[in-house]
């Protein structure tokens, strides 16, 4: 199964964080399953790192792409399509970040590994 991860589940994810349920880093530790992690979420970690907000995650924005091959993660480039639809979506929600990965989560045909229920009014598939 092909999965996508939310920026807060990158992050629990790296640093161990116990708020990360077992069946979802069950998920994440089968290897039959391809996990996907947008450049929007080195994106956003590396905005909140620099803008003082995540100072936990320096050593994750600094090798950011070192830290997906460890895991065998795969990174997930953002395409034009996907900011088209970012950008088109309709609805209230202004997060850019949380935009993009309902918009790569829909066109890519992924689910969304998260707990935030905001992605439920993009019509995303979610895993939580």
């Amino acid at each position: 199964m092909r999965l996508l991860l939310d920026t807060h589940t990158v992050l629990w994810w790296f640093a161990d964080d116990p708020a990360l349920p077992m069946h979802i880093e069950a998920l994440l530790d089968d290897p039959a399953n391809t996990i996907l992690v947008s450049a929007a979420s080195a994106w956003e970690i590396c905005t909140k790192v620099r803008n003082g907000k995540l100072p936990t995650a320096q050593a994750l924005c600094e090798d950011f792409s070192g830290y997906l091959l460890r895991y065998h993660f795969e990174p997930l480039a953002i395409t034009v399509e996907h900011g088209r639809l970012a950008g088109r979506m309709p609805g209230t929600h202004k997060d850019p970040f949380d935009r993009m990965l309902a918009a790569q989560a829909l066109i890519e045909d992924v689910p969304l590994v998260t707990n935030d229920k905001a992605f439920t009014a993009f019509g995303v598939q979610m895993i939580w």
